[in-house]
């Protein structure tokens, strides 16, 4: 069963905006449901200016997809609803339709935690036009933010350079989903666990957590709410010592830790979540060390990021473990991902495809037509050194242009991979699931390898310019020229 199911019981088919629902049934009406269409999932800017992002979601956006039914509530629903003129909204043979909906098409997505750039598809939908639109708020949904989470814990990780990073964030992220799906995305992006109970429960992750504020002040001294947490979880103890005086707490955790190492048990650490975090780690550190407890860690908590982090380190702080809470589980500063689904092409009754594209004056927003692939090239090493976004339908040259001052040309059969994989076909799925801790450590590998490589080449095929005119004078030049290859147009 898949962790949207185990949260709802279900994957909820009315996990949708409205005009999906009415799209599809104007398709239904019309008779053009059926018509073979290719759909791509891709974001149009990198966050957090960070170049590029990790895929993220994939697998439960898999899930979600070979699960999707209406259940008889979801019909009486959509059955309940009228139309401006106080008519049903839908035709009961419509409702009929979706009582029996299945999908039965094709889905293409890269492996989870992959690094994609700009106008990259990370998911690629081909079926019948009415199923493959009618995803499409939920896949957005299930993606763009994971995406997003993912992006930034593994900002997050890198600039903590190995030490621990911890995801705090539930009590602060958005409703009960946004905590959960946070939570599986900070850890696939690195972080070592998460206090979220329930995402540990429905993923595997490691579970962690201490004590808050509101125990110490539930006792007269805090001395006494040390030696308590103590007396109940020796094996467990990381004292927060920023209740009342930091450098008091920092004391009164070594008394509890030596009345800890009187019963045989040792104190884990210490916790800092106020004031100038690295002057106090470094008084603490120095505490510790002279009270003979050189192995207690020192964590810090409060409003942290990458670049709070990097300050910190930058300082000297002997900080060794990191929660990380608001900005990771809200992602600031990014609000979120902008994550698009757009039609690319259309199947013709001759079997050739139609491309599709929109248009805007606004730079960025034109959308690429074609069946889209992105072949990554790779040294002799299997190292990427570019990528390459094609036609997959009507593919004539492995011709790139130039990017910046680069210019290079690649070979068809030069050393590569393709990173659209079939992950679906006839609405089954066609891989294994992977474990998420494989997800998470190709994830790693990932962001590590383009992190160090900030003007890698994500080169574009010759006819996916950034101008709008261009990118016009070469759709219309195509349809006219009727330039086609087997199959394709």
């Amino acid at each position: 069963m898949s962790a949207i199911e185990k949260l709802y019981g279900r994957a909820p088919a009315l996990l949708t905006d409205l005009y999906q629902l009415t799209m599809a049934y104007a398709h239904w009406f019309n008779g053009t449901g059926q018509r073979e269409a290719v759909y791509h999932l891709f974001y149009r800017q990198a966050p957090f200016d960070n170049g590029f992002a990790l895929a993220c979601g994939i697998e439960t956006a898999i899930d979600y997809i070979c699960a999707l039914r209406f259940t008889e509530e979801d019909i009486a629903y959509l059955g309940t609803l009228k139309d401006n003129a106080g008519e049903p909204l839908f035709d009961d043979g419509f409702l009929d339709y979706l009582r029996d909906f299945r999908f039965t098409g094709r889905v293409d997505a890269v492996p989870e935690g992959t690094a994609v750039f700009p106008h990259q598809p990370m998911l690629r939908v081909t079926g019948p036009i009415l199923q493959a639109q009618l995803l499409e708020t939920a896949l957005l949904n299930l993606m763009n933010f994971p995406t997003l989470v993912a992006t930034k814990a593994a900002r997050i990780a890198h600039a903590a350079e190995g030490d621990s990073v911890l995801d705090f964030g539930l009590r602060k992220a958005q409703g009960i989903d946004g905590g959960v799906s946070a939570a599986r995305a900070a850890y696939i992006g690195g972080c070592a666990g998460t206090s979220n109970v329930l995402a540990g429960q429905l993923f595997g992750i490691p579970v962690s957590g201490t004590h808050a504020h509101g125990w110490v002040m539930a006792f007269d001294h805090e001395i006494d709410a040390f030696d308590a947490y103590a007396r109940a979880l020796p094996n467990n103890c990381v004292f927060l010592v920023d209740t009342y005086n930091s450098l008091e707490g920092i004391e009164n955790a070594i008394r509890a830790g030596n009345k800890l190492r009187e019963h045989g048990y040792e104190m884990a650490g210490i916790r800092l979540d106020s004031g100038d975090l690295a002057h106090l780690a470094k008084r603490a550190r120095r505490r510790l060390d002279a009270a003979g407890f050189p192995d207690a860690r020192i964590a810090a908590s409060s409003s942290l990021d990458e670049r709070a982090i990097a300050d910190l380190k930058s300082r000297g702080a002997p900080i060794a473990l990191w929660g990380i809470g608001t900005r990771l589980t809200t992602a600031q500063p990014d609000a979120a991902l902008d994550g698009v689904y757009k039609l690319a092409a259309i199947r013709e009754d001759s079997g050739r495809w139609s491309y599709r594209m929109k248009m805007s004056d606004t730079p960025g927003k034109l959308t690429r037509p074609g069946v889209q692939q992105v072949r990554r090239f790779t040294d002799a090493d299997g190292k990427p050194i570019a990528d390459l976004l094609y036609d997959e339908a009507s593919w004539s040259t492995a011709w790139a242009g130039g990017v910046a001052e680069y210019e290079h040309r690649f070979d068809a059969d030069a050393p590569h991979i393709e990173l659209l994989q079939p992950v679906i076909e006839g609405g089954t799925r066609v891989d294994t699931s992977p474990e998420l801790g494989a997800i998470r450590e190709y994830a790693k590998a990932q962001f590590a390898y383009f992190a160090e490589r900030p003007n890698y080449l994500a080169l574009i095929d010759h006819y996916l310019d950034e101008s709008t005119d261009a990118l016009r004078d070469w759709l219309a030049q195509r349809h006219n020229d009727g330039r086609q290859s087997e199959g394709s147009s």
